[in-house]
């Protein structure tokens, strides 16, 4: 575990198609800041439109760090990402800038706020026969297995997330400890008033209608044919890659056939699923202040709210 310091730095979240990115700019432009992704897919090259990426202008506006920087064949692991974030705000904090971390993965926003614990070593052998244990027999093996031994792990972990059960499993067995036991040490919180972590908060009914139309646009915009040149690639899709919300399930319309109106509602379905997921997350970590959101909201007008809060902590 190595510690590094990011409580002056200033973080904007909040659940899948809440606005960060519109709100972000403003915000960066106000307190002189550059932004660093906080967002596992955004990391990916070529992998544009289902990402919601900023655009390329909102890009050249205030400069971005952590997006673009891997090829989609490859895997980015959580330490990884929290090294490189580290790096990063070295370099802003050089140039006398502020550092705004924006996006909607709560695993990284956790992490920077309160430490990981990297556990031990990977050992692939075992992971393998796990991997292929999950994939030959009942899909639910796995995570029934990590109930056994690590319920609280279990708990937390969606039974499709056969990525971190695998670890989980792995940590078990190299140390004879539950994960969630051995990464309680990390879990450190700040209460709110003494964090600059703010998360837009969406009535329901009004975030699905968002989530609706951001899906729609992601396929009237191109994501089919996105994701068909990510499987005409030579390497194909990290299996990280190829879970992402709308790859997913594009992947199996081009590899199995079906409808695709049927896929769009399947992407509606998960991706309001996965905001409830980010949105219990957000809601089990004391240092996220919540900004009341409901449509039309004033990008500028919260911005200005935002630096108002944060700049008396």
């Amino acid at each position: 575990m190595r510690n590094h310091n990011f409580d002056e730095c200033w973080f904007l979240s909040g659940p899948t198609a809440s606005g960060k990115t519109h709100v972000a700019i403003e915000l960066a432009r106000r307190i002189g800041a550059e932004i660093v992704s906080m967002d596992s897919m955004a990391l990916y090259r070529k992998m544009d439109i289902g990402t919601a990426k900023p655009s390329a202008d909102e890009r050249r506006e205030v400069p971005h760090h952590l997006v673009d920087v891997i090829d989609p064949h490859e895997e980015y692991s959580l330490a990884q990402y929290v090294e490189a974030a580290a790096r990063a705000a070295d370099e802003i904090r050089s140039r006398s800038r502020q550092v705004l971390f924006v996006g909607g993965t709560p695993l990284y926003l956790k992490s920077l706020l309160r430490g990981i614990f990297e556990g031990p070593p990977a050992d692939w052998e075992l992971r393998r026969r796990l991997r292929d244990e999950a994939v030959a027999g009942d899909p639910m093996r796995l995570h029934r297995r990590l109930a056994q031994v690590d319920p609280t792990a279990a708990e937390r972990l969606h039974p499709n997330d056969t990525r971190r059960i695998i670890r989980a499993l792995e940590v078990f067995e190299k140390t004879g400890q539950p994960i969630s036991r051995l990464q309680q040490q990390f879990d450190h919180a700040r209460p709110a008033d003494e964090s600059r972590v703010f998360v837009l908060d969406w009535p329901r009914g009004e975030l699905h209608d968002r989530i609706d139309r951001r899906v729609e646009q992601m396929f009237t915009t191109g994501l089919v044919d996105e994701v068909r040149l990510l499987l005409a690639s030579p390497k194909p899709p990290s299996r990280t890659a190829a879970q992402a919300l709308g790859y997913r399930e594009v992947m199996e319309l081009l590899q199995r056939g079906g409808s695709l109106g049927a896929t769009v509602d399947s992407v509606k379905t998960h991706t309001r699923q996965f905001a409830k997921r980010q949105e219990t997350w957000f809601r089990s970590l004391s240092e996220c202040r919540f900004v009341p959101m409901s449509e039309p909201f004033d990008a500028v007008d919260l911005a200005v709210e935002i630096e108002r809060v944060g700049a008396v902590v």
